[in-house]
């Protein structure tokens, strides 16, 4: 069985996982937002108070250690066995555990401070102290993710994705506990202790995997460890990285709460959802099952099947989701309001937010792949380049809207990602000069595109002609629109099963 079809069938896998979650994360969502329909200002409360938690997970032990430590794990896998994986594993988790742990201690103790000046400085004072309660409870759940997050890595370093691709479904299991369970006793801090379950349930249903591949815990911490050193060397620019992202979840919310506009931290966090659910399903799954792949590509100098999975991986993504965007765009609206229950004018902002993130899609998904590939090169200085460029754009696009277009709000924020547009071409520019034969995209773009037009028109005039309700018609306008675009792009789709 060769790798490619290996990698078909664990995209696909990942990916009905990933389904599951976002129907799950849905759910969440409508019945959370059905509680608080006439409290929208809660919302934004309990959505703000994410932020530094989130950022904490990021950097210290979810994207930031996990995608340096893919490669790294993979390598010790293939070159040294199972046994020192593990034991390398076990020095990174135990640093990872300490290093969060110290660093929510102090957010615990200044979290006023950091909402007050850092997060949403234009909230009323009682939202402020509300957003730094919220924020110290869920930073019970930073600290358990500490742990979980690496198990993920170390799992798909070991190639297995089944059960690190259930854990994101657990976490809303916990959090729909919350909202149904915890909230009518608790009220709103009730949403952050279903935070706290589904962490805890994200790492509990990893545990069995660990034991199936062999894991023996070490319990020391040296620094000296050739594996810890090489490891924390990956780790810096990565860090870095992450921490250029998550300033932009930060400063998203504080423009956010610039503009007056209730709802507008709401809206970005439902809007960027929505947008991630094609992201996921395509993007991020590809991207997670290609991971370790690429990174024993590169460990072997196999460099032209890692090219030759890239270039696959891209013309599939880019031929997909530009369409997708489109059609999307063009029958977004109904279902909105249809799917959290809010009244007209919040679905609305929600819908041209939505609107606006999806213009980004494309960018998000050759995202997944180039900044996975190159830390599979073990070159992680490269994404560090790309972001820097994408935070100076959006904190300058975004100050820009909220100045000229203040009566907007929330739709010109998110309208500001697509400096990640931008980033993700020059990522991709970059990793194709890199290669030892160009990687060649062109065509896939040229069939979105114009797949685009067709769907996205068909899909609209549908949605708005036809009689009948306006969720029926937009669901019918978009399949029909989808489905019109599928001709045009079918070379491109038969590359996924070729992966």
């Amino acid at each position: 069985m060769n790798k490619f079809s290996f990698l078909a069938r664990t995209s696909i896998l990942i990916a009905a996982f990933f389904g599951l979650d976002k129907v799950l994360a849905f759910a969440r969502v409508g019945i959370i937002s059905r509680i608080y329909t006439d409290e929208v200002g809660l919302l934004d409360v309990f959505n703000s108070a994410n932020n530094v938690p989130d950022v904490l997970f990021a950097l210290i032990s979810g994207g930031a250690l996990a995608m340096a430590f893919i490669p790294l794990m993979s390598d010790y896998l293939t070159t040294k066995g199972r046994e020192a994986a593990w034991d390398l594993f076990s020095r990174v988790a135990n640093l990872a555990f300490l290093v969060t742990g110290s660093i929510a201690v102090l957010i615990f103790i200044f979290a006023q401070q950091i909402v007050d000046h850092a997060i949403v400085p234009g909230f009323t004072a009682e939202q402020r102290l509300l957003v730094a309660e919220l924020m110290r409870l869920n930073l019970v759940s930073t600290i358990i993710f500490s742990i979980s997050g690496l198990v993920m890595a170390s799992l798909q370093a070991n190639q297995h994705f089944l059960l690190p691709a259930l854990a994101p479904t657990m976490y809303n299991i916990g959090q729909i506990f919350g909202a149904i369970i915890f909230v009518p006793i608790f009220g709103i801090q009730g949403l952050v202790y279903g935070v706290i379950l589904g962490a805890a349930l994200h790492l509990a249903v990893q545990i069995p995997a660990l034991f199936k591949f062999g894991f023996k815990w070490t319990p020391v911490l040296d620094l000296r460890h050739t594996g810890l050193l090489e490891a924390l060397k990956l780790l810096a620019p990565r860090l870095l990285t992450m921490g250029g992202i998550q300033l932009i979840v930060i400063a998203r919310d504080y423009l956010a709460s610039l503009t007056g506009q209730e709802g507008a931290v709401t809206s970005l966090a439902f809007g960027w959802m929505i947008m991630q659910v094609p992201e996921t399903l395509l993007g991020t799954a590809i991207a997670t099952a290609m991971l370790p792949t690429l990174s024993e590509f590169a460990s072997r100098d196999k460099w032209h099947e890692f090219r030759l999975a890239i270039e696959r991986a891209l013309r599939v993504l880019i031929a997909l989701t530009i369409p997708i965007a489109a059609v999307m765009a063009a029958g977004i609206n109904p279902l909105v309001r249809a799917a959290f229950g809010f009244e007209a004018e919040m679905s609305a902002l929600i819908t041209w937010t939505t609107r606006a993130y999806l213009i980004t899609l494309t960018g998000y998904s050759i995202h997944e792949i180039a900044a996975r590939s190159f830390y599979a090169r073990k070159e992680p200085m490269f994404p560090l380049y790309a972001v820097i460029l994408r935070l100076g754009l959006f904190i300058g696009i975004g100050y820009l809207g909220i100045t000229m277009f203040k009566h907007i709000g929330a739709p010109v924020i998110a309208f500001a990602e697509i400096a990640l547009l931008i980033e993700s071409i020059f990522l991709f520019i970059w990793l194709s000069k890199r290669m030892h034969e160009p990687i060649v995209v062109w065509s896939a773009a040229v069939k979105g595109l114009v797949a685009a037009v067709f769907g996205g028109v068909t899909a609209y005039l549908l949605a708005v002609y036809i009689p009948g309700s306006a969720v029926l018609t937009a669901l019918i306008g978009m399949v029909v629109g989808g489905l019109i675009c599928l001709p045009i792009i079918w070379s491109e789709i038969k590359l996924l099963l070729k992966l």
